[in-house]
C-alpha cells in the first residue's frame, strides 16, 4: 500500500536504475558496435532496439523501487528488496563491460544467470510489498531470458 505519493522519492528511485544504465553504457562506449559484426543468431534484433529496451526496463524498474520505497512494508521486508534489487543492477551493470569490452561472451552468460536468479527473487520480494512493483518487473526478467538466448548463441557462433 502506498503511503503518499513523493516526487522526491519518485525521480531519486527512476535516476538510480537509469543512472547506472546509463554509466554502464558510458563506460562501455564505442565497444558496443561489435554487436554488428559478430555473428549473431536467429531473432538477433537491431542494435537500436536496445537501448530503446533498457530505458523502458530502467524506467519501470525504477517504478517499482519507488512502489517498494514508498509503501508502509515493514524493515526486513524492505531491506532484503533493496538488497536483491541491489545486487541484480549491479550485475546488469557489469555485464555489458565483461560482454562489449572483454568479448567475454561465456563469463557474461554466466552473469546473465545469475542477474535472471537474481531478478526472480528481486520480483518475489517486490511482489510481497507491493503486486503492481512485481508486476512490473516481469518484462526485465522476460528480456534477460531472450538476452541470455543471444548471449549463449552469440558465445557458440563466435568461439
Amino acid at each position: 500500500m502506498i503511503l503518499h505519493f513523493d516526487w522526491k522519492r519518485l525521480l531519486i528511485s527512476l535516476l538510480i536504475p537509469l543512472g547506472v544504465g546509463g554509466l554502464s553504457a558510458l563506460i562501455t562506449g564505442s565497444d558496443m558496435k561489435i554487436y554488428n559484426t559478430i555473428n549473431q543468431p536467429p531473432l538477433a534484433p537491431p542494435s537500436w532496439l536496445f537501448p530503446v529496451a533498457w530505458t523502458i526496463l530502467y524506467i519501470l524498474m525504477g517504478i517499482s523501487l519507488y512502489l517498494v520505497w514508498n509503501s508502509n512494508a515493514n524493515y526486513d521486508d524492505k531491506k532484503t528488496a533493496y538488497i536483491l534489487f541491489g545486487v541484480q543492477l549491479f550485475l546488469n551493470f557489469i555485464w555489458s563491460p565483461v560482454f562489449f569490452i572483454g568479448r567475454q561472451y561465456l563469463i557474461a552468460f554466466a552473469i546473465l544467470v545469475l542477474l535472471w536468479v537474481f531478478i526472480l527473487l528481486m520480483i518475489i520480494s517486490f511482489f510481497k510489498i507491493s503486486k503492481t512493483a512485481g508486476l512490473l518487473q516481469i518484462p526485465y526478467l522476460l528480456w534477460v531470458t531472450f538476452a541470455g538466448y543471444l548471449n549463449l548463441a552469440i558465445y557458440l557462433l563466435n568461439k
